[in-house]
């Protein structure tokens, strides 16, 4: 009788990682929901090990809180966490598309990542694609380091769009501003597609989490 291989340490870490991003990402594990290594590993067939190497990950991204006495949990999203969240994004993202522009990049990828939102089997998939997409503007800015600290709050801004779509599913608005911000980068237009890309942003969190 012939055995598989085992799956390395590395691997097993990863697919609960990404098993569990992707339950968060659904809602399906919703905000402030405890996450407890002994159920995950029964969950996902693995042992505690993996379990608790993914949750420290999903911890440095934003996703999960880890308390010593309360354990790991999925971050709560209110509106000063989404709207810390998205003060970054709205100091740094415009410029860096600004900048990706000036370089002439490619935004091939960019264009891509639409089509595969438009394509989404559900909110999961849609909400990774449009991760993508804004990665795809700022990634070739030039500036590693400014790319590096976008990425560090796009687990987060996720999750905020997560929990914002399950009130109003508002996705299609937004990706009809996907398509005007990308067309104004694709003419060239730096400066349009900058304030295209702030307003999006300014707008979709304050329709989320009106000021008071």
């Amino acid at each position: 009788m012939a055995f598989a291989a085992p799956i390395p340490i590395p691997s097993r870490t990863q697919y609960v990682l990404e098993a569990i991003k992707h339950a968060i990402l659904t809602g399906r594990f919703p905000p402030g929901k405890p996450l407890v290594e002994t159920e995950l590993a029964a969950r996902y067939g693995v042992s505690k090990t993996p379990v608790r190497e993914a949750l420290k990950t999903l911890a440095g991204t934003g996703l999960v809180v880890m308390s010593q006495y309360k354990g790991a949990t999925v971050r709560t999203v209110d509106a000063a966490m989404a709207r810390e969240v998205y003060d970054v994004r709205l100091l740094l993202e415009p410029e860096a598309l600004r900048r990706t522009i000036g370089r002439r990049a490619s935004l091939q990828a960019a264009g891509q990542a639409l089509d595969d939102a438009d394509a989404a089997a559900d909110q999961a998939e849609r909400s990774l694609a449009n991760r993508e997409f804004h990665r795809a503007l700022y990634l070739p800015c030039g500036n590693p380091l400014l790319a590096r600290m976008l990425d560090e709050v796009r687990d987060q801004a996720a999750l905020v769009s997560t929990v914002a779509w399950s009130a109003e599913p508002s996705w299609q608005r937004e990706a009809d501003e996907h398509r005007r911000i990308l067309g104004l980068a694709l003419a060239g237009d730096a400066d349009g597609a900058a304030s295209a890309l702030h307003g999006h942003i300014a707008s979709f969190v304050e329709r989320a989490f009106p000021s008071p």
